[in-house]
């Protein structure tokens, strides 16, 4: 029997480094075009708008003129970051980089898996989810934000000024990383957080025009056509509602009559969401090794599936955060961390394969987004409901042990 568990272990490791490297093969041929992906190409935001906004930030200013910055002054760094290759042209460097940051979420991951107490069922969650995301993840900075959020949660637990400092970080980039707090119980984690986001913003504002001109561009977004939202103008475009898809803030969206209602609906979604979020910390007694990681998950899911704006990339956080979780073998998300999973898939599915289909709101189109969608409404309601069951609501009888008790006691 010892035989047999120390064998066990090093061939999964071995399993997982295999899958993993073969699968991120194949993702750096998409990307680099030795392989064609069907549909658009998903490339063409880093060799265009991404190396645009390059040329712009390394001359000190941001991009003040062009609606498509929607980003945290610490943005900058993930659009810089590619010049530190300059022996590879923009796009190419940027691609090794996102490798990069996919290799060290999928080390932290392993090691962590690897310690007592612990699962490799997180890694497993990585390296399968990001593949099935298509070369998109390899074409976006999100995959960098993800690296710095699971880093964060992973320290959370034993350092909480690191998981500070790394959220605050996070949340300087793409903002998503901040509700990595709503299960962090030392107040350390809140402070640091508070103060490496206030540091990083006071310098970027004193040295680069433009810092927080991220917010009014935010503000005005619309309905995009891969959100939840958007099924009601998928639909209503069958029954003579007169709107249109335009390219519009850097994502396509609708444009029409009721949009802004559609939009506004999403925003009051995405405020009830948080308000049970702020219930659910005020409720919380047991907070357990694992609630962390679950809290966060459930956070980021909710805001994920109730957004205007649901683009492929997004996906990338949730299996990032889904897979911290399934570190901890007491996490009970490993449902909602699989209709994860098959969301990713029936996401390539939608874009890029498909994505045609989508803006023309056709047959297949909308059966996508409607299943897309409903996996995300349901591993929210289901992830929601665990977080409730193992946090606020009694935990169940111990039936042995009172059976116990009550021996000793008919006993003496």
């Amino acid at each position: 029997m010892t035989g047999a568990r120390s064998t066990r272990f090093p061939l999964g490791v071995a399993a997982l480094l295999v899958i993993w490297g073969l699968t991120r093969l194949t993702l750096l041929l998409f990307v680099a075009k030795v392989y064609v992906f069907p549909g658009p190409d998903v490339t063409s935001d880093v060799s265009v708008i991404y190396h645009g906004w390059y040329d712009v930030l390394r001359h000190g200013s941001f991009p003040l003129r062009d609606v498509t910055w929607q980003y945290p002054p610490a943005a900058s760094l993930a659009i810089l970051a590619p010049g530190l290759l300059p022996f590879l042209d923009y796009a190419h460097a940027f691609f090794v980089l996102a490798f990069v940051a996919d290799l060290v979420v999928f080390g932290l991951l392993l090691y962590a898996g690897s310690r007592s107490g612990k699962s490799l069922r997180g890694a497993w969650v990585w390296t399968v989810g990001v593949p099935l995301l298509g070369p998109t993840v390899y074409a976006r900075y999100d995959v960098m934000v993800t690296a710095v959020a699971v880093a964060a949660l992973l320290a959370g637990s034993r350092h909480p000024r690191v998981m500070g400092m790394l959220t605050g970080f996070g949340a300087m980039v793409k903002v998503w990383p901040v509700l990595l707090l709503l299960g962090a119980v030392r107040r350390r984690a809140w402070v640091w957080t508070a103060a490496t986001a206030a540091g990083i913003g006071a310098l970027f504002w004193a040295t680069m025009p433009g810092s927080f001109a991220f917010l009014r561009f935010q503000r005005d977004r619309g309905t995009e056509v891969e959100s939840l939202g958007s099924l009601v103008f998928h639909v209503a475009r069958h029954h003579g509602w007169n709107g249109r898809v335009l390219l519009n803030y850097g994502s396509v969206e609708f444009v029409g009559p009721y949009v802004d209602l559609v939009s506004t609906a999403a925003l009051i979604l995405t405020a009830l969401s948080f308000g049970w979020l702020l219930l659910w910390r005020l409720c919380a007694k047991r907070f357990l090794s694992h609630t962390l990681a679950d809290a966060a998950f459930v956070a980021v899911l909710m805001f994920t599936t109730t957004s205007r704006v649901i683009s492929p990339q997004y996906l990338v956080w949730l299996v990032g955060i889904a897979a911290v979780c399934l570190c901890f073998r007491a996490s009970r998300m490993a449902v909602p961390a699989c209709l994860v999973l098959v969301a990713c898939f029936v996401t390539v599915l939608e874009f890029p394969v498909w994505f045609a289909d989508v803006v023309g709101s056709t047959g297949l189109g909308i059966t996508l987004l409607v299943l897309r969608n409903g996996l995300l409404v349901v591993a929210s309601v289901l992830a929601a409901r665990e977080l409730w069951r193992s946090t606020v609501s009694r935990p169940a009888p111990d039936l042995p042990a009172q059976a116990a008790r009550a021996k000793e006691t008919l006993a003496s």
